[in-house]
């Protein structure tokens, strides 16, 4: 029988998920050299090639992605069972990765951690800003903030902010010398800052609801394109045209005259942020501490 180190499979299996020895490597915390001798010695010892490598990208074989998707689900579940036996230590602990765009980090994830980790020092936190879907099984996340509304199915989804609208606001400046849309139709006479979603690259249509609750999509044009919400906030407020965002972007700057708000008739609320992990996962004190500082309340 052949016996293979566990640590040579999750070295395998960080490859398979990643689809890069750069990337593993990283995140193993080896060098390229080190991880690349690993895997040829897996499959060495198995008899099989197990990983495809070209000089772009990296893919599982047929024996690859069969022990791929057959032994990492087991040793997910041992990693699950020995972060559960936290719950026989004195003190609450764990180390957990969460990735979020970066206004849910900064208004969910950090004041939640201002309160919960003085509290609990053997619990650590990593944020990794991300503003696509990510699929935070494949990418090893224990949990991801995104809106309800584009969490999927089969994860679990704990509001962690209120319901949100979507808000169109430009300079007064850049008002100055345009008149005020009254529709959203009227948006395509006007430069507006259009944002690169991560996802698949297109360009967001912007959403908006007719009179009888309908949902009607604008595409606008403009001279700017963004895939940061900062950089449209900032592009906004330089008169550099009309932003579309969730409304708890732009508030503040509406509440203190620098943004003018239009169109706010034209947006219905949606779901808003969700912390959404696997409903496998293992519920150790540490993670439901995690959640809970998070929730949202009232």
């Amino acid at each position: 029988m052949v016996r293979t180190n566990i640590n040579d499979l999750t070295a395998f299996l960080e490859v398979a998920r990643v689809r890069s020895f750069t990337r593993a490597a990283a995140k193993l915390g080896v060098s390229q050299s080190a991880l690349s001798h690993t895997i040829r010695g897996l499959e060495t010892r198995l008899g099989v090639r197990l990983l495809t490598r070209t000089t772009r990208n990296v893919t599982t074989t047929e024996a690859g992605d069969r022990l791929l998707h057959s032994v990492g689900p087991r040793l997910d579940e041992i990693d699950a069972e020995l972060a559960a036996l936290s719950e026989l230590r004195d003190r609450p602990a764990g180390n957990f990765r969460l990735t979020a765009t970066e206004h849910a980090a900064a208004t969910v994830i950090v004041p939640a951690l201002n309160r919960l980790l003085p509290l609990h020092p053997d619990i650590n936190v990593e944020v990794v800003v991300d503003y696509g879907l990510t699929d935070i099984v494949a990418e090893r996340y224990d949990a991801g903030i995104r809106f309800g509304g584009t969490v999927a199915k089969d994860m679990i989804a704990v509001p962690v902010g209120p319901d949100l609208r979507m808000m169109a606001a430009a300079s007064p400046a850049y008002f100055a010398e345009r008149p005020k849309p009254r529709t959203p139709q009227e948006l395509t006479a006007h430069n507006c800052i259009n944002m690169r979603l991560p996802t698949h690259g297109a360009l967001y249509a912007w959403e908006f609801d007719d009179r009888d609750g309908r949902e009607l999509r604008v595409r606008v044009e403009g001279q700017l394109v963004f895939n940061s919400g900062d950089l449209i906030i900032d592009a906004a407020l330089r008169g550099m045209g009309i932003a579309f965002l969730p409304d708890a972007m732009l508030q503040a700057y509406v509440d203190r005259g620098e943004l003018v708000h239009v169109l706010a008739d034209w947006c219905a609320p949606f779901a808003g942020y969700h912390l959404y992990y696997p409903s496998r996962r293992q519920q150790t004190p540490a993670f439901a501490l995690l959640v809970e500082a998070m929730r949202l309340r009232g």
